[in-house]
């Protein structure tokens, strides 16, 4: 049997590639969730995996620890095996600011997700459009810094600068 494979990318000190089984070996939190599907109504499910905090925490993300607010500028774009993509920011899943219980599903509804690959739990979305399922990759994107807004011009709205 061949597992689906994750890959962890960006800016991390410890970039990986992770399968369900090493998913597994991590703490695992338990999820019930509704949400509307736009296409089947509303779907009930139980999750479980590790939380998406503990597992990028884990692989090193580049910010500075000692400044608490240099996390803010972080980014996490999760893809899937077939073209889904969703982007959060660093501050909903950390603990000292959003918090959000966002899970790296291994399981669903106690059958496991070994082949298709893990799923992204948002139980907090009533919608399900960020549920991605057979992750390949996220990517931890610091890269903001130098970013400014542009002055605004009377009569036009703001711009980023290139």
């Amino acid at each position: 049997m061949t597992l689906a494979e994750l890959v962890l990318t960006g800016d991390l000190a410890r970039p990986a590639r992770l399968t369900v089984p090493d998913l597994l070996r991590r703490p695992q939190h338990r999820a019930r969730v509704s949400f509307e599907c736009a296409t089947s109504g509303i779907q009930h499910h139980t999750f479980t995996g590790p939380r998406l905090y503990d597992v990028l925490t884990a692989a090193g993300p580049g910010f500075d620890p000692a400044r608490r607010k240099d996390r803010l500028r972080f980014l996490i774009a999760v893809s899937g095996a077939d073209g889904h993509h969703a982007l959060l920011s660093w501050a909903e899943i950390d603990p000292d600011f959003g918090q959000a219980p966002v899970l790296l599903g291994v399981t669903i509804d106690d059958t496991p997700l070994d082949r298709a690959g893990p799923q992204l739990v948002l139980p907090q979305d009533r919608c399900g459009a960020r549920h991605i399922s057979g992750i390949r990759e996220i990517r931890v994107d610091g890269g903001y810094g130098g970013w400014r807004p542009a002055p605004a011009t009377p009569g036009h709205a703001s711009a980023a600068a290139p």
